[in-house]
């Protein structure tokens, strides 16, 4: 038992180790190599469609050596963005694979070098939740296409981060898009179409709760002054509600 033990912690330490120097990669080789298409024709600089779990990243470079994916989290530390589906099209319009390019991959970022230093770069990356977030990897004009029967513009339930954004209907998407950015991040909260019905569903429940609570309250005190007044709590004194000066002057200046 001792000697087994001794081993788990061997390889827990030794997987420490691995993940500590990097060797740990959130992309393989089969990821880069997957699958995947894109639509190359888009007039923003940078493109991203947004999908149920996933989304894509078209990226026109130029003059640009090396694109550095990752993301900060709340600590500033570094975290690497997974991808797959790695292609690159030239400026003649032929397309590459993965084996194009040179790929360093990390626990703190995913380094990609293209083949040359003019082209368009395409990837698949994961998501979660309604939220997207992305550094701004090129200059120039950027698009976001949100996912079907998802929108933005709601309080509360939806934020996009930098706003000055037009939007644009696109078969079943609304496209956000910016001719350009004065920030390093894009950050992008959606709702479902649904959750309007549902919001308003809540509002108009809280009114009506709201406007019986006020009736009930009213009722209650009209019901209590009625009360006061059977009993005679309620009957004043008239000569308290005579008008002083109704009774002449004062005693002595009679």
């Amino acid at each position: 038992m001792k000697g087994r033990t001794r081993l788990v912690f061997g390889l827990l330490g030794l997987l420490g180790l691995l993940a500590l120097a990097g060797c740990l990669s959130p992309v393989s080789d089969a990821d880069l190599a997957e699958n995947a298409t894109y639509d190359w024709d888009t007039d923003a600089n940078a493109t991203y469609r947004l999908y149920g779990g996933n989304y894509t990243a078209v990226i026109e470079i130029r003059n640009q050596d090396s694109l550095e994916l990752f993301l900060e989290d709340g600590l500033g530390s570094k975290m690497a963005i997974p991808i797959s589906g790695l292609k690159f099209q030239y400026p003649n319009g032929t397309v590459g694979n993965d084996s194009v390019y040179e790929v360093s991959t990390g626990q703190s970022e995913v380094v990609l070098e293209p083949p040359v230093g003019n082209g368009t770069v395409a990837f698949t990356a994961e998501r979660s939740g309604p939220n997207f977030r992305t550094r701004t990897l090129v200059e120039g004009s950027h698009e976001v296409a949100l996912p079907p029967n998802k929108r933005v513009g709601l309080p509360v339930v939806s934020r996009v981060v930098p706003g000055g954004y037009e939007t644009e209907q696109v078969e079943d998407r609304v496209v956000l898009q910016w001719d350009s950015l004065d920030r390093n991040t894009i950050s992008v909260k959606t709702y479902l179409e649904r959750d309007i019905l549902l919001f308003g569903g809540l509002v108009a429940l809280a009114v009506a709760v709201a406007v019986i609570g006020v009736l009930y309250y009213r009722r209650e005190i009209a019901k209590l002054r009625r009360e006061r007044t059977e009993l005679g709590l309620d009957v004043e004194d008239e000569s308290e509600d005579d008008d002083p000066r109704d009774r002449g002057p004062p005693p002595g200046m009679r």
